[in-house]
């Protein structure tokens, strides 16, 4: 009954519940991380390639800060204190957990620059969302104010902000934008 009341929802229905819709879809599959920090699990830290592959594999199913804590504890059991490129990982991983949540299918952060890339296919439902149009509002109306510039390059609408020296701050900056909308 469940599954019907939801198709209705998505079909004949689907302007009456957009918004909660919107809420549910997720318009991102993954989110590409690009920065100039070191992002990885060392081979000193873990010399098997093998064991990285495996905990990498692992780490890409993790989808809450519990579940990450818990993988956490587990590297320490296993392997010792957590390597900063390790935590380092751990922060690119909740960066791209909010930046999935709004939107972003890509981060840029490189020389303190921070550049979040909305969905690249125009056609995406994205685009007719009450998220993108909070987001997209929200950075433009208070973006100035806070050192986000809307872009149009050929192939994307990003937006930009310097001065975000760490994987955290971009994330900090990310969720400043959730809170806000």
């Amino acid at each position: 009954l469940e599954e019907a009341i939801q198709e209705l929802k998505e079909t004949d229905f689907k302007d009456v519940f957009r918004e909660e819709l919107d809420k549910k879809k997720t318009f991102i599959r993954d989110v590409h991380v690009d920065a100039d920090v070191e992002m990885h699990i060392p081979d000193e830290y873990v010399s098997a390639i093998q064991e990285r592959l495996s905990l990498y594999t692992a780490m890409d199913k993790i989808e809450t800060e519990e579940e990450l804590g818990k993988f956490g504890e587990q590297l320490r059991d296993r392997f010792g204190k957590l390597p900063s490129q390790v935590r380092e990982l751990f922060d690119g991983l909740r960066l791209r957990w909010v930046a999935k949540e709004l939107g972003f299918e890509r981060i840029i952060l490189k020389d303190n620059k921070l550049r979040a890339y909305f969905v690249e296919n125009p056609q995406s439902p994205y685009y007719d969302s009450a998220l993108f149009q909070k987001v997209f509002q929200h950075i433009g109306s208070h973006g100035e104010r806070q050192g986000l510039s809307l872009k149009k390059t050929p192939r994307s609408l990003m937006f930009a902000k310097d001065g975000v020296k760490s994987l955290k701050a971009a994330r900090d900056v990310l969720e400043g934008i959730k809170k806000a909308i």
